[in-house]
């Protein structure tokens, strides 16, 4: 979010409550930078990100009588994303999952460079290996899709994943250790079927 510590944001959402359409203007190009952030990081395939921000702020206004000030503003609107971005992952679940025949043959070579841990890849081919992990990543749960792309691949604490999700730190640490597992489990399975 910018450091625009001018920007008064209680001020701005009075106006935005009694329908001031330039108010509503001003807190959505506030908060813009914070909800495409979090979109971005939890872009669930197939959806383009402008639509989905959009959505979040659509849900935004329409819940605006719901925020009573517990949170800070923007924490309530981050939980808002990460629910939008949750909830469209889970419509993508509704799929079968991958074979190692829907891998194509640049992707099947990538995986088995992987699992031999050759090192030194090439560009193009850690792009098709964050591809793969991806593809792997769409097959979980998406609260636990959400915790490992956080932990893993963004580098956020356990209390930052906490904060955000409104989840205690015991049930962030036990759904990722679950969720890897379970991708270590299709990760074989992926490796077995390659076998037949």
């Amino acid at each position: 979010m910018p450091d625009d510590q001018s920007f008064d944001l209680a001020g701005c959402l009075a106006r935005v409550r009694i329908h001031d359409q330039i108010a509503a203007r001003q807190l959505v190009e506030h908060l813009y930078p914070l909800v495409i952030r979090i979109v971005r990081a939890h872009l669930p395939r197939r959806v383009a990100e402008e639509d989905l921000a959009q959505e979040v702020f659509l849900k935004m206004f329409t819940r605006l009588e719901q925020y009573q000030g517990a949170v800070p503003f923007p924490h309530w609107v981050s939980r808002i994303a990460l629910t939008t971005c949750i909830d469209h992952l889970r419509a993508q679940m509704r799929r079968p999952e991958y074979r190692w025949a829907d891998l194509s043959e640049n992707e099947a070579e990538v995986l088995e460079a992987i699992t031999a841990d050759e090192s030194g890849a090439a560009p193009d081919e850690a792009l098709e290996a964050r591809e793969l992990v991806h593809r792997l990543l769409d097959q979980l749960k998406p609260a636990d899709r959400m915790v490992i792309q956080m932990l893993d691949l963004e580098q956020k604490t356990i209390a930052e994943i906490s904060s955000l999700t409104g989840w205690n730190s015991s049930l962030v640490k036990v759904r990722a250790f679950r969720a890897r597992r379970k991708l270590q489990k299709l990760f074989a399975e992926l490796k077995k079927k390659e076998g037949s």
